[in-house]
């Protein structure tokens, strides 16, 4: 037998990875109709489960909100790169290669059976990864075989056949092949053809059917939800918001608010499915569909979001206008019992956070929120509700895509986050961040115009300072204060700027007197400290 041509090799190659997409696609379809989770899905929310808390913490400073998009790239490129290896070696071992595809079907039927993401039962979720390993190995056997055949044409002596000369540069063999052939005699170009369009129909029908019937519920049921009008109204914005160009808008639009989550594929909830469970110490058990929580009495608020994981200057805050129901008012009709200090709240995905009891009946404006901006939340904003709880940060307060509450212990239960290192008791550090100017800009010396915002969350932001270089702190101008829980835009103008590099440095006081302190702390266990600054030119 001869050593298959490299030319074989890389149609073996490219063979895997057909194999590999067909296998892939018809397990996606497949997940469709089961409810389950794609194997790559399944896979990805394994690693995200998996994964140390330094390495996620790393994931957000380097990627940011591209975190996700990182890892499912990375997992493209591996699968890529490992449907290719099992086409390359199944030419001349197809066993060996069988044997790579099924390790990779048990992989993901293994990450299927312990994903929390879906409530499809163990038995019916598992079909996506069988038929995604059943698909892969046929189509693999399928397109090999007519590399197989070619690769392995003998090179047959005759009886009388004069003895091989040798042959120069150039020279045909004994069967008509020349270097540089792309292939050899026996190769059945139409046989390799048909099971190529074959296992692209495959790919191309799962495809099609995984875009078409997986057309989120969410989405359409979001396009039907009238949000009635709030009880309660938010009073009009206050006079001079977004002073600045280049500074952060007062209201963050939906389309820019920060997300930060685990969820690798967004939940699918519609709203005519989606309930809400209350339950655990209370003297009555509630449990809500979408229609009655539209029903109850609604408060409409701006509110301020801060990310835990936000690093001194980060992007990770955003203002928004809520509405939504008060939480208080249905933890008070379910009858919280003594002794509970925590809310075990769950989102649709299996998320567990944990937030204080005692901070949401203290009379500030927790809510069920079910729209943002003035429209339903947002589907990767926790549609069709969510949890926002003002002056606590998100990993302790705002659950998205919220279907059960539970009012227990904190010893109890263990959050997701609390078990992966982070404090279980978080309020939002007050802080303060330069929008303008960007850091290394230049600006002209009558052009030295900057500002950003500030934020002290249920408390309120009382003064902004800032100082050039090491120079005095000049009280910065802030525009009139909307609530406690929002943040505050300031501006300031250096009037004598001298040409040359500085730096600019902001720091805030709170209502209560508290000034930022300069001490640097990283955002674990419980959030950053210190002072933003940022370094620009005059020219």
């Amino acid at each position: 037998m001869v050593e298959p041509m490299a030319s074989h090799r890389f149609l073996a190659a490219g063979a895997g990875v057909l194999a590999g997409l067909a296998g892939l696609a018809a397990g996606s379809a497949t997940a469709t109709f089961t409810g389950g989770p794609t194997p790559v899905i399944a896979v990805g929310n394994a690693v995200v489960a998996r994964t140390p808390g330094f390495l996620k913490d790393f994931a957000v400073r380097q990627f940011g909100e591209n975190d996700k998009a990182v890892l499912l790239g990375g997992m493209a490129v591996v699968l890529v790169a490992l449907a290719a290896v099992a086409g390359w070696i199944g030419l001349t071992r197809p066993r060996v290669a069988v044997g790579l595809v099924v390790a990779l079907g048990v992989l993901a039927a293994l990450a299927t059976a312990v994903d929390t993401t879906t409530s499809a039962p163990i038995a019916v979720a598992l079909l996506a990864p069988l038929v995604t390993t059943v698909v892969g190995v046929a189509a693999l056997l399928q397109l090999l075989r007519p590399l197989q055949a070619g690769a392995t044409q003998p090179v047959e002596r005759r009886p009388g056949d004069a003895a091989p000369l040798e042959r120069r540069p150039g020279d045909a063999d004994p069967l008509g092949r020349r270097p540089g052939d792309d292939l050899p005699s026996g190769f059945d170009r139409r046989r390799f053809l048909t099971a190529v369009l074959g296992t692209a129909a495959v790919a191309a029908v799962g495809a099609g059917i995984t875009r078409t019937l997986g057309t989120s519920g969410a989405a359409v049921s979001r396009a039907g939800v009238k949000i009635p009008a709030p009880a309660s109204a938010a009073p009009a914005l206050p006079a001079g918001v977004d002073p600045l160009e280049g500074i952060s808008s007062y209201l963050t639009p939906n389309r820019d608010f920060y997300r930060v989550d685990t969820a690798l594929l967004v939940p699918d909830v519609p709203a005519d499915t989606w309930r809400l469970r209350i339950h655990g110490d209370v003297d009555q058990e509630l449990e809500l569909d979408f229609a009655e929580l539209l029903d109850e009495r609604l408060i409409e608020r701006r509110i301020t979001l801060t990310c835990v994981s936000n690093e001194v200057g980060g992007p990770y805050a955003g203002n928004a206008t809520w509405i939504g129901v008060p939480l208080a008012d249905l933890l008070r009709r379910a009858g919280v019992r003594e002794g509970a200090d925590a809310l075990k709240c769950t989102s649709a995905d299996g998320m567990v956070i944990g937030t204080p009891l005692e901070v949401v009946l203290d009379g500030r404006d927790a809510m069920i929120a079910i729209a943002m901006n003035g429209e339903p939340l947002p589907l990767d904003h926790g549609f069709p509700a969510r949890m926002v709880v003002p002056g606590l940060y998100g990993y302790v307060s705002a659950t998205k895509w919220l279907v059960d509450i539970e009012v227990t212990r904190f010893a109890d239960f263990t959050a997701y986050w609390t078990e992966r290192g982070w404090a279980e008791q978080a309020p939002i550090k007050l802080a303060s961040r330069i929008d303008v100017p960007r850091s290394f800009e230049s600006l002209a010396a009558d052009a030295v115009r900057v500002g950003g915002v500030a934020w002290a969350q249920h408390t309120g932001v009382d003064s902004v300072e800032v100082r050039v270089d090491d120079g005095p702190w000049e009280r910065a101008r802030l525009v009139p204060q909307d609530g406690i829980d929002t943040w505050r835009q300031w501006t300031w103008q250096w009037d004598d700027a001298s040409p040359g590099d500085h730096e600019l440095t902001v720091r805030a006081t709170d209502a209560e007197g508290n000034t930022q302190t300069s001490d640097r702390e990283p955002p674990r266990p419980d959030g950053s400290t210190g002072w933003h600054s940022v370094r620009f030119s005059v020219k």
